[in-house]
């Protein structure tokens, strides 16, 4: 069988490995599945007098809340992988970067619809979450933004030697983008210079398109501009990370 015709069968194989993985660490399933929905339940309580709050930042949680888990989980488990010789020894094999790179993305977006569609099945119909869009359009940003945290930790982990320094690029790369993404003030009210700082950061389109899903009950173009986007950085954020995945051996 030729490398090509063998392709879809590695990336398969790849796909299968990264999901047992995950399979047989319990912790990660219970924090990629569990820690969003007792966030949001969390929330609940703490809105519970004032309903219209609770509906409005729960809902731009419902977005946030992967991208930070599935940035930390990727940057860790890839960190692993490189500092375990076992990025090194797949590199001798005829797996190749694509097959990484569209593994984690395929292995880690399935978990991330799964966690999406049940976090926001919680909030909706236990919670009681209300929105005049559909909440189809929350979980398709909300895995958007689960891919785009696997993408920057797939490339993140290159600049990590341990995982305690994986962990501290989370306040470099995570704290400013929810900082500036319009959760706590209005991006044309910010300054200048902030403003223009948080055009190019995608997690601004994620909450923007929430706060569209949230107003509008049917999708509006700047709803499907905002997922462009998201689904672009996505895009360009893997491609990145496969600069620092190249062969290191024949």
């Amino acid at each position: 069988m030729t490398t090509v015709g063998r392709r879809p069968h590695i990336l398969s194989a790849t796909i299968r490995r990264i999901l047992l993985q995950l399979r047989h660490d319990r912790r990660t399933v219970v924090m990629i599945i569990g820690v969003p929905v007792m966030l949001i339940a969390l929330l609940y309580f703490m809105f519970k007098n004032v309903p219209a709050e609770f509906n409005s930042v729960t809902l731009t949680m419902l977005a946030v809340f992967p991208f930070i888990i599935m940035f930390l989980l990727t940057s860790i488990a890839m960190l692993r992988e490189r500092t375990s010789g076992t990025l090194e020894r797949l590199m001798t094999t005829p797996t190749r970067t694509v097959d990484l790179l569209f593994g984690y993305g395929i292995a880690f977006g399935a978990v991330a619809a799964v966690q999406a569609a049940v976090t926001c099945a919680c909030a909706y119909w236990l919670l009681g979450l209300s929105t005049a869009g559909g909440a189809e359009y929350v979980v398709l940003v909300a895995v958007l933004t689960a891919l785009l945290g696997v993408g920057l930790g797939l490339l993140c982990s290159a600049f990590a030697r341990t995982e305690f320094q994986a962990v501290q690029l989370l306040p470099v790369i995570v704290i400013p983008q929810i900082l500036l993404c319009g959760l706590f003030v209005p991006r044309p009210a910010m300054a200048g210079w902030l403003e223009i700082v948080s055009d190019v950061m995608p997690l601004s389109y994620a909450v923007e398109a929430c706060g569209q899903v949230g107003r509008h009950v049917e999708p509006t173009g700047l709803l499907w501009r905002d997922l462009a986007v998201m689904a672009g950085c996505v895009l360009i954020a893997l491609l990145l990370a496969s600069a620092t995945l190249r062969r290191r051996t024949d």
